[in-house]
């Protein structure tokens, strides 16, 4: 049941991205006055299509399920060059560079604009997040050296607001591509503003393919282990824990925070602990021997109240959409960081993934909610934007290259040298791809 809503999941997600990029093209082409051949779900031979409008459009799904295209009149092509001069004016090489520049660029733009909207629509919707609030800092990390403590919260990153953990998350791991210094306002447990400042050299020590806020010592805030319920039966029940009961510790070693309660739990199955509890004004001493689970680790089958500290984001409709621009945008920035670092060779290869992961991310992100399942759904439509406009001969990017030195140069490209480059571009992203899987598949055997 799982690997079918992995699978359901994963086809609602690129599906349409795709199916909206090629719409952005055949609006713009019919808007530019180019007639329209074939819009084609899927790659390869054609297994059902319908025709459609008054060019009679063939509208198609084909039998491999990578991407798609829209097949414009093109003289280029002897099977959908124009075969009367009726239709000659409607040849998509007859139209003017900037023409043909908008009609290649309509796809990404349209997965832009998707992305906006999504976004738009969440931050209209609202969520709860975890707060910028910080669990206890660790000696010696970058955070602590800078002065942030436990209870602390942080409001600010150069001047920019956050208000959540993933919009500090954000602006960190944007600071460590650029090896940029983190100037924290922050709001003291006590009540009181200061500030701290982690160095530039500190967060340049960090990777930006790994989990950069571990690794500078930020952590969100967790309150301490509260029973809320013990499950009838289970061992904490047996134990004698009660709704209410605050753990302070077991085995003499007190908990910081209810992860520590639920780490000390999964290491001791089958083995007896003695639990410090606060029950009113009175600290009592329970024995609590965890069940053995599937996985070797212990249980306690002890219902805890939530213990994060969430803050409740949403935005009016002008709001959300200029957020939802703005997050569009860093996104699209991140992302041409990435493959820049990854091309010089400064980020891993690792970070190349394909339709694995997404698949993956999909059933993960589906299982977490709706509101989660667009998100993910707006981050994969960037992306789908993104890698189309990479100057790659036989994607958007590379069509773009084409028109823009024909800008320069007043003249088209030869086709000579375009009939090269589509190969060299063939064969690119056939590795590519190649090496997409490979990570898929290496990090999940």
């Amino acid at each position: 049941m799982e690997l079918i809503k992995t699978v359901a999941a994963f086809l609602l997600a690129p599906g349409p991205l795709i199916v909206f990029h090629e719409l952005g093209h055949y609006w713009v082409a019919r808007a530019c006055g180019v007639k329209v051949l074939r819009f084609s779900l899927g790659m390869g031979k054609v297994v059902w299509s319908r025709r459609f409008g008054p060019d009679q459009t063939e509208w198609a799904v084909s039998a491999l399920p990578l991407g798609g295209y829209v097949q414009m009149l093109d003289s280029r092509d002897p099977s959908s060059a124009p075969k009367d001069e009726r239709d000659a004016a409607r040849d998509f090489m007859r139209q003017n560079v900037w023409k043909r520049i908008a009609i290649v660029a309509a796809g990404p733009v349209a997965n832009f604009l998707l992305a906006i909207v999504l976004f738009a629509a969440l931050f209209m919707h609202g969520s709860e997040e975890p707060g910028t609030r910080l669990r206890a800092t660790t000696p010696g990390t970058p955070a602590f050296v800078a002065g942030l403590r436990g209870g602390d919260a942080i409001t600010a990153v150069n001047g920019e607001p956050v208000a959540t953990w993933s919009d500090l998350r954000w602006q960190m791991t944007h600071l460590a591509l650029d090896k940029g210094a983190a100037k924290l306002s922050v709001r003291g447990a006590n009540g009181g503003q200061y500030a701290a400042t982690i160095p530039a050299g500190e967060i340049a020590k960090t990777n930006p393919d790994s989990d950069v806020m571990a690794a500078l010592g930020l952590d969100f805030w967790v309150g301490m282990p509260i029973v809320d319920r013990a499950i009838e039966g289970g061992a904490g029940a047996r134990a004698g824990l009660q709704p209410g009961d605050v753990v302070l510790g077991a085995d003499g070693k007190s908990f910081a925070h209810a992860v520590d309660f639920v780490d000390a739990v999964r290491a001791a199955p089958n083995r007896s602990m003695q639990l410090q509890v606060r029950r009113g004004g009175t600290v009592l001493t329970l024995p609590l021997t965890p069940a053995l689970d599937a996985k070797g680790q212990g249980v306690a089958a002890v219902q805890l109240a939530p213990a994060l500290e969430r803050v409740t984001v949403q935005s009016g409709p002008v709001e959300a959409f200029a957020k939802g621009a703005a997050r569009t945008w860093e996104m699209t920035a991140l992302t041409f960081k990435m493959i820049g670092k990854i091309a010089t060779g400064q980020a891993s290869l690792k970070n190349v993934t394909g339709p694995i992961a997404i698949a993956d991310y999909a059933g993960q992100t589906a299982r977490m909610g709706l509101a989660t399942f667009l998100g993910f759904i707006a981050v994969v439509s960037v992306s789908l934007g993104v890698m189309n406009l990479l100057p790659i001969p036989v994607l958007d990017g590379g069509h773009l290259l084409y028109y823009s030195l024909e800008v320069l140069t007043g003249r088209p490209l030869s086709e000579r040298i375009q009939g090269f480059a589509q190969r060299a571009g063939v064969a690119l992203l056939f590795m590519l791809m190649a090496l997409a899987i490979f990570n898929d598949l290496s990090q999940r055997l």
